[in-house]
């Protein structure tokens, strides 16, 4: 590690990144779904969400990983602020 990468902290080498771009692919073509597909999925999941709870939808995260055995269709959703607060607030 040299004193730059301290400061700068280091970067993810290119055959890394290729190798984890390859694993996604790969992941998306035994899952049988498009990137386009997964678009339409994440919206449908912003559209039902949002109707209950405040997020912000530039936060969802839709994608699919792969154990051994199965895939998964795994859906980040961050909760604003102001939904945190409540739900905490009805809990106490």
């Amino acid at each position: 590690m040299s004193w730059l990468d301290k400061f700068f902290g280091s970067k993810e080498k290119s055959g890394a990144t290729a190798k984890k771009r390859l694993q996604m692919v790969l992941i998306h073509d035994r899952s049988e779904i498009s990137p386009g597909m997964l678009q339409l999925i994440q919206d449908d999941i912003i559209q039902v969400i949002a109707k209950r709870l405040e997020i912000d939808p530039e936060s969802v995260e839709v994608k699919v990983d792969q154990s051994e055995r199965e895939g998964y269709l795994v859906a980040e959703v961050p909760l604003a602020q102001t939904t945190r607060r409540r739900a905490t607030a009805v809990q106490n």
